[in-house]
């Protein structure tokens, strides 16, 4: 095989825009919503760190490893509501590297018990190939194939909504709106689509004060391919301790079965994801999420003005 056919190969079989849409995904979109929605800064009065890390497709070889972490806080300026967050996200998957830098700002509104997040990003896309692991014996004198490593970045813009409420939350964003076009070297490209996201959930009391259930959702789609998650957890709280189970369904892709722990102001969630087609069940995917609450008031702020807007 030329050695120019094989970089298209691993183009098509590892690129993430090739495999429907660029953006990685996590199993537990609840505790991440940064990563989605740019207008969830500044949703309670916390100063939110969170981070993630997904191994995907197990038993594969050179399979789909993500993480990310970032950090969002409210501040009130001229005696408005606003948050501002920051975050990184990184892919290795095949040969290629994806990386995301973002800045995000929200201009925030108190409806009722909850706030309504307006929001805005910007970063940056990074994509490098690098090719000095492969073995291509003969080939290996094709001037065609590259032997270092080439890379390409992109400037990146987002905006969307998001609402936090005790009882629910729901949030809409649009990303990648320029369709930024990554120049990987000097012959090949990648395009990125436009990616929209909405995502919702609703907290449920049971007669038992002890339990409450939550069920949610998840739509991202890039307006070729399209992925839905359906989720329900149930939540059981003893004293400072809330301890979470659930199961997930993502119909034609997969089911996941997902555990949490939050402990006054820590929370730790994983999640197996077991796809539905000819896979395996030994080849699905592993989600990890840390996040941590921060209590402004513990730097000096109004103790006052910190009841927190918690959402299970």
């Amino acid at each position: 095989m030329p050695a120019v056919w094989l970089v298209l190969l691993f183009l098509v079989s590892a690129v993430p825009g090739a495999r429907a849409q660029f953006d990685a995904r996590f199993s537990q979109y609840w505790d991440v919503p940064a990563y989605y929605h740019p207008a969830s800064a500044g949703r309670s009065e916390t100063l939110n760190v969170y981070g993630a890390y997904g191994m995907q497709l197990m038993g594969f070889t050179h399979a789909p490893r993500v993480m990310c972490f970032g950090a969002d806080l409210p501040f009130s300026l001229f005696g408005k509501q606003q948050g501002v967050g920051v975050g990184f996200f990184n892919e290795g998957i095949g040969l290629f590297r994806n990386q995301r830098f973002w800045a995000q700002y929200a201009y925030v509104f108190t409806i009722g018990k909850g706030r309504l997040g307006v929001g805005v990003q910007a970063g940056a896309l990074n994509v490098s190939f690098d090719p000095t692991d492969i073995n291509l014996g003969d080939e290996t004198e094709d001037e065609a194939f590259p032997t270092t490593e080439e890379h390409g970045m992109a400037a990146d813009v987002g905006v969307g909504v998001y609402y936090s409420h005790p009882k629910f939350f729901a949030g809409l964003s649009a990303q990648h709106l320029t369709s930024p076009r990554i120049a990987i070297g000097e012959n090949s490209s990648l395009r990125i689509r436009p990616s929209l996201y909405l995502t919702g959930g609703y907290n449920i009391q049971t007669r038992n004060p002890l339990i409450s259930i939550q069920p949610s959702c998840h739509l991202q789609t890039d307006f070729t391919s399209m992925r839905l998650d359906l989720t329900g957890r149930l939540f059981y709280t003893w004293r400072s301790k809330t301890f979470s189970g659930g199961i997930g369904y993502s119909p034609d892709t997969s089911v996941t079965f997902n555990f949490g722990l939050k402990v006054r102001s820590l929370t730790v969630g994983y999640a197996y994801e077991l796809f539905t087609s000819g896979i395996g069940p030994g080849s699905g995917s592993h989600d990890i999420v840390v996040n941590y609450a921060f209590d402004l008031s513990r730097f000096g702020r109004d103790r006052g003005l910190h009841k927190s807007i918690r959402i299970l």
